[in-house]
This record gives C-alpha cells, structure tokens and sequence, in this order.
C-alpha cells in the first residue's frame, strides 16, 4: 500500500491536527495488549514486528517533516534511521526487511519515548497549511501501518502452538447471509480515479476514461459455507479451476483451505474460535479466488467495474476499524468493509501518471509489477481511510490480509 497527497493543503488545521493525534495514539492503544516479545517478532518477510511498525511510523514523521521542516530539530537516535527505513533508497542504506524481527533492541519503551517525542515536536507544524499534503500523506501511511500491525501479529501470533489471544472476547458476530444479489451496471464510457478533491495516494490518479461492457457485481462477499463448498466439492484438487500459476502455488504449498482455518474453526485475534459460515470469507490468494469464481461459473470484476458501482457507496460504512480490539468479517451489503476485494486487473499505472519528485516518489510507482489490485476496505482499515478510488494491490499468493472477495459476471 503506499502513495502521496495528490491535493492542495486545505485541511490543514484544527481538524488535522485532532486526526494526527488520534492517529498516534490508535496506533499504540493497537500494540497496548502486546508484551515485549509479542512486539518483536517478526513470522515471515512479508511481516514486520509491531515494535518496527511503532518506530517506523515515528521515523517517518521524523524524517519527512521534522528533519526537513522544524528549524534546529536533531535527530534522536542518529543510528535508528538505518533500523527503521522502510524501502526508501533515497534515505540510505537500512536493515534487511528479513532481519527486522532481530531487533531486540531498542526496547518497546525506548520506542514509545521517542514516538510521544516526535508527537509533541509535530504540533507547531500542524497548522502550517503548506505543510498539509505532507502531514495528510503521514496520517493515510500510519493508517496503512495499523492495519499492517494487526494482519501482521495475527500471523506471528497464530505460529504458536497456544493459539494465543491478543484481546480477550469473540470478535463481531456475523449477520445471516442472504442468497446473493447483483447490481447491475449498463456499461458504457465510465470516469475512474480520483478526482482530486481531497485527499489522495498518487497511485489514484491522474481521472480517466474506461470502457465497461454490460457487467453485474454481486452485492455481499462470498461467505465461509459457500467456501466449505467449494473446499468440499474437491476443487483445491480439481487443476481446471487454477490458473496456471495457482496450481503450481497450491501442489507446492498443499494448499487445502484459506489461511487461519482448521476444522471447524478458524485463529482470531481473539485466539481460536468458531468459524460462522455466514461471514465473509477471509484470508484467501488472488489465486484461490479467481479458482472459486471459475467453479461458481463467475469471474472477478476489474477495478474498474467495482469502482464504477462503488462510486455510489458510501467509502465509510460498512464493518471498519474504528478503536482497538479483535477486527473480524461480519458480513453485510455494503461495498466497504469486511475484507479487502481482490479484482482481475493488474496494478499498473494509469494513463499519464507519473510518481512525484523525492523519496516519497518510491512509494507506489516502483512497485507496478506483478501484483494485483484490491479494492474496497477491510475489518482492519481505519474508517475513513479508503475511497472508491482507492488501490490495495498485493502479489497473487499472498493471504495474510484480510482478503476476500466479490464476485461480478458479464451481461
């Protein structure tokens, strides 16, 4: 996920001030329930520790607008930008993305003394309205991050034999899912991106035209029963349903259901716990969703086809993250929310895109290759985050996200 402000800087402000500080401090009352150890472990490459997602955050603050925009302002620690660079090459070398969970030091509390110090250095630059765009673009990164911090100790939580629970109590219960529905779109020339009103990453952009043959989307993500059909009827077995790719994926990793599942249930962040068949499936591949719309005689909308139906959707409601605590599916018939959406497109860039000048350049056009775009918003995204317009993009095997999806077929 990644982008830059693609607006001008109103905004700036009271206002904005209020959400930078409710930002940081979600992000800690996230990584509360967690010990020391818990917070530096670090599961797999794709996952980093909740220690390294609370100091990165900060470095970011420090790096981007500290540094560069509060007079007489030194670094704390001199060394810790080599440990908490994320993949910006303009910003010099950094520890490998695969070695961050060896960080056993600095502490969690040695983190949190400099995030409340860079906090309370940011205040007399949040109502710089030229800085506005910047302090937006640092909001939307450690939004990013919060979700990350949770998908990512899920996974490094769910490696232990114990199942252990990061927050006590089930997660929300589902609604009962209905038969599917569909809404109907005619096709035709359709405007997508953003239309640079507000805030935006600079992957949305620049607005064009696309054309859309007559196409349905359905109106509620695919469900855990309907999975466990298509689990039973032999279809992780049955290679006419994979793309070439996925099969190879799924013989290789013996693949057999979505990722978190076993028998009848299912690991939360409330540790394990009855999976319900009505909520929206989760934790599923690029892969293993497009084999499910192949079996159910369907497909994968484009981003384009879902962007056009979501533009008339509210981006805010539906089941989001709005305080700490155990996300998971719950089901409904908003378009956001729940799970992020794989589609069949490409994340590429758009016509007449181009990434900005500087280090925040790196944050989303190097990254066009190989991946696919997800839309929408999950359990785990902070409410307000997400926009119609809005581009996930992950590679093809990945499933630690809350990932689903909504099927879409031709008219």
């Amino acid at each position: 996920m990644g982008g830059r402000p693609a607006h001008n800087a109103a905004g700036a402000g009271g206002a904005l001030a209020e959400r930078f500080a409710a930002t940081r401090a979600l992000t800690e009352a996230l990584a509360a329930p967690l010990s020391e150890a818990d917070a530096t472990i670090q599961s797999m490459e794709d996952a980093s520790p909740t220690k390294w997602h609370l100091a990165h955050t900060t470095w970011f603050w420090e790096t981007f607008l500290l540094r560069d925009y509060a007079r007489g302002y030194a670094l704390w620690n001199d060394d810790w930008p080599f440990l908490f660079n994320s993949y910006y090459e303009a910003e010099g070398a950094r520890i490998a993305r695969d070695r961050r969970g060896m960080l056993s030091r600095p502490s969690v509390q040695e983190i949190l003394e400099w995030r409340a110090h860079v906090t309370a250095a940011m205040e007399p630059l949040l109502d710089d309205p030229a800085l506005g765009p910047l302090i937006e673009l640092g909001i939307a990164h450690e939004q990013q991050h919060q979700e990350l911090l949770l998908t990512d100790i899920k996974h490094a939580l769910f490696q232990s034999p114990l199942g252990p629970a990061m927050w006590t109590g089930a997660p929300q219960t589902a609604s009962a899912a209905g038969a599917m529905g569909w809404y109907e779109h005619p096709g035709g020339i359709a405007l997508v991106g953003h239309d640079g009103t507000g805030f935006a990453f600079d992957n949305e952009g620049p607005q064009h035209r696309v054309l859309l043959e007559p196409f349905a989307l359905a109106d509620r993500l695919v469900t855990n029963r309907e999975w466990q059909e298509f689990i039973d009827d032999g279809s992780y077995r049955n290679a006419a349903l994979w793309l070439s790719d996925g099969w190879a994926w799924v013989t290789a990793n013996a693949i057999e259901t979505p990722l978190y599942w076993q028998g009848d249930e299912h690991f939360t962040l409330a540790g394990w716990q009855s999976r319900n068949p009505d909520a929206p499936v989760a934790h599923v591949s690029f892969y293993e969703a497009d084999a499910f719309a192949s079996w159910s005689g369907n497909r994968l909308p484009t981003e384009f086809e879902w962007e056009a139906v979501a533009q008339n959707f509210d981006a805010s409601g539906g089941n989001q993250l709005d305080t700490a605590g155990p996300p998971a599916p719950s089901g409904g018939s908003e378009l956001f929310g729940d799970c992020w959406q794989f589609t069949r497109s490409a994340y590429l860039p758009y016509p007449r895109y181009a990434p900005p000048e500087g280090a925040v350049g790196e944050y989303n056009g190097k990254f066009m290759s190989g991946q696919v775009v997800l839309r929408g918003a999950s359990c785990a995204t902070v409410r307000g985050h997400s926009r119609a317009s809005y581009r996930n993009f992950f590679h093809p095997h990945q499933r630690w996200q809350f990932t689903g999806l909504r099927l879409a077929r031709d008219l």
